[in-house]
C-alpha cells in the first residue's frame, strides 16, 4: 500500500482517520522542509501567534511540499475572508481559524474556503494555489480543509450547533486559551484540570455526533497518543521553537553538567 499522499489530506480529515501533525512556528523553510519529512501527517505554520507572518506563508508551504509528504495548513489570524483566501492562495491544503466563538462565524470562515455556488472564495488564478490544486472550483474545494478552533467559553457553550454547521470539515481545541475561558489563571493550572477535561470530552462527544474531526493542540507526543486514544481524530505536537529551546538546554545543561568542578 502506498504512503498518503498531501492531496489526500482534506479526504482524511473528513473521514475521521487519525492523523498527528506537527506545529511550526519559526520562519524557516529550511528547517519546516526537513520537518515536512519527518512523517507528520500535516505540518500546522502558525500565522497568528508564530514569528511568521504573512509573507512567510507561501515559502513555507513550499517547504512542506518539497518532500511530498506532509500536507501543509495555515492558521489564519482571523476569520476575515481575505486572510483566508490569502492562505489558500499559497497552495495550502487547509486553514485553521481561531476564536470562532458562534455559528455564524463558522459560516463565513467556511464560505471563504469555497467557491460558487457553496462560497465566496474568489478563483485565483495563476498562483500557487493553481499549481497545487488545480483550476477547478469544485475539484480545489474537495482538498481544502476548513478547520475552526474551540477556546472560548462562547464555542462551548455553542459547541453542537458549531459542530453541525455545513461545509465545516472539523473542530480544533486550544487547550490554552481554553483553560484560561474556564478559569485557569495559567495553562496547566491544576484548579481547572477537572472542568478541561469535561470540556474536551463534551467536544469529542459533539463532533461524534456530527461527524465531525476533532483536533487537538498536545505539548508532547506522549499527551497525543493519549488524546487520540480519548476520541480525538487528529492531534498536533508541540511545536518547532519550543523544541529548539527545550533541546538546546539539555545539552547545555549536560556539557555543563560534564565540565563543572
Amino acid at each position: 500500500m502506498s504512503a498518503p499522499s498531501p492531496a489526500d489530506f482534506a479526504r482524511r480529515l473528513r473521514g475521521r482517520e487519525q492523523l498527528l501533525g506537527y506545529w511550526v512556528a519559526c520562519d524557516n523553510p529550511v528547517g519546516t522542509e526537513r520537518l515536512a519529512g519527518l512523517g507528520y501527517d500535516y505540518i500546522g505554520v502558525d500565522g497568528q501567534h508564530g514569528v511568521m507572518h504573512q509573507p512567510g506563508w507561501q515559502s513555507a508551504m513550499m517547504a512542506v511540499d518539497a518532500r511530498g509528504r506532509a500536507a501543509g495548513v495555515i492558521r489564519v489570524p482571523s476569520a476575515d475572508p481575505v486572510v483566508i483566501g490569502t492562505a489558500l492562495d499559497t497552495g495550502a491544503r487547509g486553514v485553521i481559524v481561531p476564536m470562532i466563538e458562534t455559528p455564524e462565524e463558522v459560516l463565513t470562515a467556511v464560505r471563504a474556503c469555497r467557491h460558487r455556488p457553496d462560497g465566496r472564495r474568489s478563483l485565483s488564478g495563476p498562483v500557487r494555489a493553481e499549481i497545487r490544486l488545480g483550476g477547478v472550483p469544485a475539484d480545489i474545494d474537495r482538498q481544502v480543509a476548513c478547520v475552526v478552533m474551540i477556546e472560548t467559553e462562547s464555542a462551548l457553550e455553542s459547541i453542537d450547533s458549531i459542530c453541525a454547521t455545513p461545509g465545516l470539515d472539523a473542530v480544533y481545541v486550544g487547550p490554552a486559551d481554553l483553560s484560561v475561558a474556564l478559569g485557569a489563571r495559567y495553562f496547566g493550572d491544576p484548579r481547572t484540570a477537572t472542568a478541561l477535561e469535561t470540556a474536551l470530552e463534551r467536544i469529542v462527544v459533539a463532533a461524534e455526533h456530527a461527524d465531525l474531526a476533532c483536533g487537538i493542540h498536545c505539548l508532547d507526543g506522549e499527551s497525543a497518543a493519549k488524546r487520540l486514544a480519548q476520541g480525538f481524530t487528529f492531534a498536533t505536537v508541540s511545536s518547532d521553537i519550543t523544541h529548539l529551546q527545550q533541546v538546546a538546554l539539555e545539552h547545555l545543561e549536560a556539557a555543563r553538567a560534564r565540565t563543572t568542578p
